[in-house]
């Protein structure tokens, strides 16, 4: 999808978690292992576009973890909070606020989106440390505060 803006975008990235192991993809145009995640786009709330770019990268049905405020009413939706916010450079000129939500696999098969990803895998909490290329230090973080926070017997 197109930047919304030239300076600033809104992202979400999935940590999806099932039998003690975090979903990564190695992404094609980045070259790096990164959470499942993408655009927010003008007709789709935060929950919607994770919910989208889970299914698309994926090909599977996930359930947000996070609290929906009982605050719905007309004119007014309560959305599951992201676990984590961030604002990250993508480029000398353009950043992403990133909201992050907790996730589990609820159906569907894994199958990998070629035309953005070289590779899709479970990591576990040792596995992180041996990816090639390595983590970031801010995406092995969050992997490591997800795989602590969710409980899935997968």
């Amino acid at each position: 999808m197109p930047h919304l803006h030239e300076k600033i975008d809104f992202t979400v990235a999935l940590l999806i978690v099932q039998a003690s192991k975090v979903l990564l993809v190695h992404h094609r145009k980045l070259g790096k292992w990164l959470p499942v995640g993408g655009h927010i786009e003008l007709d789709e709330d935060p929950e919607q576009a994770a919910l989208r770019e889970g299914r698309e990268e994926t090909g599977l049905e996930l359930e947000l973890i996070g609290e929906r405020p009982p605050t719905t009413e007309d004119g007014t939706r309560a959305l599951i909070s992201p676990r984590f916010l961030d604002i990250h450079r993508i480029n000398a000129t353009h950043e992403h606020i990133g909201m992050m939500y907790l996730a589990r696999v609820r159906g569907g098969t894994l199958t990998r989106a070629v035309e953005e990803h070289h590779d899709i895998r479970w990591v576990d909490a040792a596995g992180l440390e041996k990816l090639e290329p390595p983590l970031s230090a801010a995406v092995a973080w969050y992997c490591r505060q997800a795989l602590a926070e969710v409980q899935d017997p997968g």
